[in-house]
């Protein structure tokens, strides 16, 4: 089992930059691909990125790409999401999230594990 805590949120401006952070407790972070999710106010939870287990490969949604980041440290447990050029529409909880597979995935049911979120809210 393992145990995510997101951190980095917060207000910022149009244009500006936050990073995220997700830290894993328990054994065998290093063996799940991991992904970054985000729950706009009324909206569903909907996938933004994610990242293979030795993070050799990453995958973005379409609205996020070019401007956000995933990475992750496994010698720290922890995942990371940088984001760029933020505008109001980026508004939402994040939340991390772990699977077991090794496969690429946007659904929310193929992720065992979540965080509790952090808020990054996002002002015109």
């Amino acid at each position: 089992q393992v145990q995510l805590v997101e951190s980095g949120g917060g207000m910022v401006q149009a244009g500006g930059s936050l990073r995220l952070s997700c830290a894993a407790a328990g054994r065998a972070f290093n063996r799940y691909f991991m992904g970054w999710f985000r729950q706009a106010p009324g909206k569903e939870r909907v996938f933004v990125a994610s990242i293979t287990d030795n993070g050799g490969s990453t995958y973005y949604a379409d609205s996020v790409k070019g401007r956000f980041t995933i990475a992750r440290d496994n010698a720290k447990n922890i995942l990371y999401l940088q984001m760029n050029s933020l505008n109001p529409e980026d508004t939402a909880v994040y939340y991390c999230a772990a699977r077991r597979y090794y496969s690429q995935s946007t659904s929310t049911t193929d992720y065992f594990a979540w965080g509790q979120g952090t808020q990054v809210t996002v002002s015109s």
